[in-house]
């Protein structure tokens, strides 16, 4: 049995992050997938586990060779998805869970109808922006201009399968492992697993 593909999307400042880490240490069922971006790695980052950092040359070629199951250009930046490192884990039966943008999110649906789609929102716009500053990385006038991107994201909320809102992280955390679970019992997934079970109870 395939596994499922997991997409995580969320606003600039929203605790995605945050949430997706703690959600990968709660459930061992599922990995996540590591991007390719041509950013340089921020503190604490590492080169393989956050992202896979390389050069903008490298990331055109592979784009060039259709490697990426989806790509997009952020802050002037690319991000991109290895296509057959995906389909490689499925076909093994591993859950996958994408950490990406609604852009990211559209092209992966189109090629991958049977994803399922999770976008996180913050409980206000005035929590968003106290997140971002508590950062300590960015200006006002950055600050200023991804609240504004953050408003064009959360415009695409619709697009997706669950909604889920940020505020106190381990509420979040307990719902977005409900979804996890929640495909994991779908008929088709338990009628696979479970087979020789099945056909027992039922001879």
């Amino acid at each position: 049995m395939p596994g499922n593909l997991f997409i995580v999307s969320a606003p600039s400042g929203a605790g995605k992050t945050s949430l997706v880490s703690a959600l990968l240490k709660s459930n061992q069922q599922i990995a996540l997938s590591v991007s390719y971006t041509t950013r340089a790695p921020r503190p604490g980052e590492t080169n393989g586990k956050d992202y896979h950092f390389i050069s903008r040359e490298m990331f055109l070629e592979m784009t060039k060779d259709g490697d990426f199951l989806e790509s997009a250009e952020v802050y002037g930046n690319f991000y991109g998805t290895s296509q057959p490192w995906i389909e490689k884990q499925l076909a093994a039966g591993r859950d996958i869970l994408l950490e990406i943008d609604w852009q990211g999110a559209a092209q992966v649906r189109k090629l991958m109808p049977h994803a399922i789609s999770i976008f996180i929102l913050p409980p206000s716009l005035s929590a968003l922006e106290t997140r971002l500053k508590g950062r300590g990385q960015d200006s006002d006038e950055v600050i200023a201009r991804r609240l504004k991107a953050a408003q064009e994201d959360i415009s695409h909320v619709a697009e997706f399968d669950y909604v889920i809102i940020n505020d106190k992280l381990d509420e979040a955390l307990r719902q977005l492992d409900a979804v996890v679970i929640t495909i994991g019992l779908r008929r088709d997934s338990q009628l696979a697993r479970h087979s020789a079970l099945i056909n027992q109870l039922q001879n």
